[in-house]
């Protein structure tokens, strides 16, 4: 069986396009908007608050970290203060790093960005916003990850771009194993999902064998639960019915390897499940818009 978290950030590309620092002392206070990406914030020294909209403000100290999916944000010395558009003060190519003040606090981010066109999987599956506590009883290896990270600036070694760019990656599946763990307990989403005994079986089951011709009878007996049970608790936990997810997931492959144009249409359609190229193309053209020829030209 196929580790979903691993497939899912694989085929959607994902990969930490950019690392950013902030000092900041004093009042300050610093907006972003909303993005078709997910970000880590990551608290290094001192305190600060972050905000959301729908949300009450979150303090976050030292060694806590929050995953923000497309919504807009805000951090701040007092969740009171006026911001400052962020935006623009990193908005200087080159520009990764921005002191206000002094260094009372520290923290890093790091941009997820994905393949064209790819986002939309994932950031549908994930709440907009993931706070990771350093209390967290997972949170052991992302804390070592993010030490790493801190060391590395101050190195200055030869190869200590690439390193720290892998280890923004290694952090980021850290952060969501950690968060997972937790959403389990509460039955949150997808990553609840993955990380449930049984709704886990089927979904690892899923991504394991994607052109199986999936029923929800089968993937309720992987799971050990009627298929009545079976059925209610994934749509609750990931949104949509188990072959509503099994589609999805068909079509985004699909998107995926028609984008890197190394095969035809009737072999990603056959590999994805599909066993008339006529069915694909339906299924694809009111999934995104567009023939899977045309996507695959453009």
């Amino acid at each position: 069986m196929t580790d979903p978290l691993s497939d899912v950030l694989t085929i959607l590309g994902a990969r930490v396009t950019r690392r950013t620092r902030l000092e900041a002392s004093g009042e300050w206070a610093l907006a972003f908007p909303a993005l078709d990406r997910l970000k880590f914030v990551a608290l290094l020294r001192g305190a600060s608050w972050i905000m959301v909209e729908g949300r009450p403000p979150q303090r976050m100290a030292a060694g806590d970290v929050c995953l923000l999916g497309r919504t807009a944000y805000a951090v701040a010395s007092d969740p009171e203060l006026p911001p400052l558009d962020g935006q623009a003060l990193y908005g200087t190519p080159g520009c990764d790093a921005v002191r206000l003040g002094g260094d009372d606090m520290v923290s890093i981010g790091g941009t997820v960005a994905f393949a064209e066109g790819n986002a939309g999987f994932l950031l549908d599956m994930l709440p907009d916003f993931l706070f990771i506590p350093k209390s967290t009883a997972a949170s052991g290896a992302m804390a070592a990850v993010l030490a790493l990270i801190d060391g590395e600036v101050g190195r200055d070694l030869i190869g200590g771009d690439i390193i720290s760019a892998r280890l923004a990656d290694v952090f980021v599946v850290e952060a969501i194993r950690a968060y997972a763990a937790s959403a389990a307990q509460f039955e949150i989403g997808w990553l609840g999902a993955l990380a449930d005994p049984r709704l886990g079986r089927a979904l690892r089951a899923i991504h394991g064998d994607i052109a199986r011709p999936w029923t929800v009878a089968d993937l309720a007996q992987v799971a050990g639960m009627s298929r009545a049970a079976f059925s209610a608790a994934f749509t609750r936990r990931v949104g949509e019915p188990p072959l509503a997810y099994v589609r999805a997931w068909r079509l985004t492959m699909a998107r995926a390897a028609l984008a890197s144009g190394e095969e035809s249409v009737a072999s990603i359609a056959g590999k994805v499940g599909y066993t008339s190229q006529s069915a694909f193309g339906h299924a694809f053209r009111s999934a995104f818009g567009a023939a899977p020829r045309a996507h695959a030209r453009s």
